[in-house]
Order: C-alpha cells, then sequence, then structure tokens
C-alpha cells in the first residue's frame, strides 16, 4: 500500500518581517566602538544602509567590515564632533553614498574625569562642551537639511545619560551638558515636527564602554556601587541600548518626538 501522503501536512512558513530599519538610510556618529558600534551592526541587521563615522578610522573600518561581512551595507567616513566642517562633510557624505538620508544617531561623546565641580579644569570643561553639546547640535542642523531635501521625513536620535537627569556630584560637567542636549532635543522636536521629522533622545544609565571600564579604573568598585542602585541590579551591554534607538529611529515609533527615553534598567526609578 501506497503510505506516501497526498497532501503536505508541514507547518507553514512564517511570514517574513521586513527589518525595522529596511530601506532607511542611517548615519551613526560615534560609530566606532561601544554603543555607537553596536548600534551601527543591529542598524545593519534591521536593513538600513549605515554611514558609520568617529574619529578613528581603524575602529571605523574594522566595524565596517563586520557589517559587509555578514551582509550588511555599510561605508564610514572621519568625523570628530568638534570639527564643524567635518560634522557637515559626514552628514553630506552620506547623502552623496547613498542618495538621501533618512535617520541619525547622534552617539559620540567624551568624558572628563570624575570629581567635584571645582576640580574640573577648564580645558576638560571646554572639550566636553565642544563635542557633546556643541557636537549634536552642529549634527542636528545638518541632518534636518540633508533629510528636508532628500527624504523629506525622517528621525533622529541624540544620546544623553541618566547622569543629566539631577545634580551630579561626580560627573557636574558632563550631567550639565547632557541636560542641555535634552533641552535642544525637545526644542528640536517643537521645530522640526510639523515638517515630520522626529527628534528624541536615550538616557543610557551604567553601560559596560569603554567610557565606563575607564571609569572603573579609576574608581574601582563604581560599576558595583552604580549596579547596587539599579533595579536590575546589572549593567547594560552596548546592544540593549542600541535597542532602543532603533525603535526610536524606525516608524513604529512614528507618534513619538520630543522624549528622552530612559534606557537605565530602572536607575532613575
Amino acid at each position: 500500500m501506497n503510505t506516501t501522503p497526498t497532501t503536505d501536512v508541514s507547518a507553514p512558513a512564517a511570514p517574513l518581517v521586513p527589518g525595522l530599519l529596511a530601506g532607511k538610510v542611517t548615519l551613526v556618529i560615534g560609530a566606532g566602538r561601544g554603543i555607537g558600534a553596536a548600534a551601527a551592526r543591529l542598524f545593519a541587521r534591521e536593513g538600513a544602509r549605515v554611514m558609520l563615522a568617529a574619529r578613528t578610522e581603524a575602529q571605523l573600518k574594522e566595524v565596517t567590515e563586520e557589517i559587509r561581512a555578514s551582509g550588511g551595507t555599510a561605508e564610514h567616513v572621519v568625523c570628530d564632533l568638534a570639527d564643524a566642517a567635518g560634522v557637515r562633510a559626514a552628514v553630506e557624505h552620506a547623502v552623496d553614498r547613498y542618495g538621501r538620508l533618512d535617520a541619525a544617531f547622534n552617539n559620540g561623546a567624551v568624558a572628563a574625569p570624575p570629581g567635584p565641580m571645582d576640580q574640573v579644569r577648564e580645558a576638560d570643561f571646554d572639550r566636553l562642551y565642544a563635542v557633546n553639546l556643541r557636537g549634536p547640535w552642529l549634527a542636528m542642523v545638518a541632518e534636518v537639511a540633508a533629510i528636508r531635501a532628500t527624504a523629506g521625513r525622517g528621525a533622529i536620535v541624540n544620546t544623553s545619560s541618566v547622569g543629566g537627569f539631577a545634580g551630579n556630584p561626580v560627573l557636574p560637567a558632563y550631567g550639565a551638558l547632557k541636560r542641555a542636549l535634552n533641552s535642544l532635543t525637545e526644542s528640536a522636536a517643537v521645530t522640526y515636527g510639523p515638517e515630520g521629522i522626529r527628534v528624541n533622545a536615550i538616557a543610557p544609565g551604567t553601560t559596560l564602554t569603554e567610557m565606563v571600564h575607564r571609569w572603573e579604573e579609576v574608581s574601582p568598585g563604581v560599576v558595583d556601587q552604580l549596579n547596587a542602585r539599579t533595579p536590575l541590579r546589572r549593567a547594560a551591554d552596548p546592544g540593549e541600548i542600541a535597542e532602543a534607538a532603533a525603535w526610536l529611529l524606525s516608524d513604529r515609533s512614528s507618534y513619538v518626538t520630543g522624549a528622552v527615553l530612559p534606557v537605565d534598567g530602572g536607575m532613575g526609578v
């Protein structure tokens, strides 16, 4: 007797779900390491064509090659957020290479040695201002112009910090400039929302980046102290922070603008 089934009783194939950022051209500033590198990899996996920008070309090349080896689309350009011409050139490079700009993640930042406000060196404060506040301002201005001229509508996400939500006796200048970045983000959201350009920020808590590892070196035990103040009792992996940025840049957050989203394991609750 022929026992061969006459019909296919196997489970139906799951429908293909487009990536979160499918078809979008996305610029990631600060993409050489940490959260920015994790974001560039994630955005490419989610279907974006990614332009990576950072100060260190060797790091950019490494991440770009990783993305390409995994089947993603990526290019890179050297960019220092403290250099106005370089910031504008990075945005222009994305448009020149891919023909448009849909989304941008402004993640680059620097830190200063921890300590009270009267011990912050003037040169360190000036560098923090140039990179952590003036840089994102320059980037947003250039990105809005590029989105307006090409895609027409789009989204921008800035990286803030839970350190900017309240008084910060350990990182006072860093915290102050992150709080100022929150204000710039909100102002940009109000200004460009009528054009369909959304602007949000994420505020990471303790995240295992090179910056936090350096802090641990000069202040041993600080990560454990921060984790003890975090309801989830751990630090984040950079990829977890990148997930929040990807959602805010995607169409799935289409009614969200002007938000500063804590991604902090509950630290700020």
